[in-house]
């Protein structure tokens, strides 16, 4: 790609939130104090479950690399959000690029992601009899890199088409970040093609693992009800409501997004779901599932213990 093509700028002036600067501060403290926090939630979900035996299961496997993910996620875009309101709204259009590779990398694994996990809690609540036989180390594997592999296609394939579509010099981005909608917005000329490009691929991604991940609790729920004890009914419950919780909160505002035609969307609303699916999502997960899973909170107990005591 020649990027000095005059259809592509040397850098974007992104303008955020330009009409309203008395929400830059207060947005540039926060970020300023969620990305840390996050860093340090997901990176000790990733210990205990690497360090706590009894978390050696395919549930914390896969917990593990949501973790990872959103760590990836949230550092593609963060950084640059803190830059552009600190000090300068620009970003290259190789750092662009790089951006859009990235954050569309993670947000279709997570996609995909989320609902192996779904099916993960089907076998060990409707099949447990057979969980360490279909969930072994083998499949979970082939699952995570499916995932991964998945998320890297979509990303590839749908960012450079967009980055293919002439910009007629324009270099203003109205957004927080690089996001394959906004530049399918900003760009000239026939774009229809790439609409539906994007509407096809994101409803592959979004819808049906959302509906794998509805069948899949609706399986669940029904196995959950024959269960006569109330504890067992809770302890089902229990380790799927963390999950659901996470699905709720990424698969909402990824919907609103992305599953509408770019030219429809209203002037902010782009900025304030990159925000909740970019940056809220990634910094409550651990936390949801830290504070809602006794085997979680257990095992980051012990972490702190043996941490305090070896000083």
């Amino acid at each position: 790609m020649d990027l000095k093509n005059k259809s592509h700028p040397e850098e974007f002036f992104l303008l955020g939130f330009a009409d309203r600067p008395w929400l830059e501060l207060p947005l540039f403290i926060i970020l300023l104090i969620t990305y840390p926090m996050a860093m340090m939630g997901n990176i000790a979900i990733i210990l205990v479950s690497k360090l706590d035996p009894r978390l050696h299961s395919p549930m914390y496997f896969f917990l593990t690399n949501l973790s990872f993910l959103d760590m990836c996620y949230m550092t593609s875009t963060v950084p640059q959000m803190l830059f552009n309101l600190g000090t300068s709204k620009t970003i290259s259009y190789m750092g662009c690029a790089v951006q859009l590779y990235f954050f569309h990398i993670m947000g279709g694994a997570e996609c995909l992601l989320l609902a192996v996990m779904s099916f993960d809690r089907y076998v060990a609540i409707c099949k447990p009899l057979h969980y360490t036989l279909i969930m072994n180390q083998r499949i979970c594997i082939l699952l995570a890199a499916t995932v991964w592999l998945s998320g890297m296609i979509f990303s590839v394939s749908e960012a450079t088409l967009t980055l293919q579509l002439p910009l007629c010099g324009r270099n203003t981005l109205d957004h927080l970040l690089c996001e394959i909608p906004v530049l399918i917005k900003t760009a000239c000329g026939e774009k229809g093609a790439n609409e539906l490009t994007l509407s096809v691929v994101c409803f592959f991604l979004l819808a049906v693992p959302l509906c794998l991940i509805l069948v899949s609790y609706a399986c669940i729920g029904h196995a959950v009800f024959k269960i006569k004890s109330l504890g067992g009914r809770k302890k089902a419950f229990g380790t799927c409501s963390s999950h659901l919780i996470v699905v709720v909160l990424f698969y909402g505002p990824a919907i609103s997004m992305y599953l509408q035609p770019p030219s429809s969307f209203s002037r902010d609303q782009p900025k304030f779901m990159a925000l909740f699916y970019g940056v809220v999502t990634p910094t409550l997960n651990p936390f949801i599932y830290s504070l809602r899973n006794k085997d979680v909170k257990g095992a980051l107990d012990n972490l702190m213990r043996s941490i305090f005591t070896s000083k």
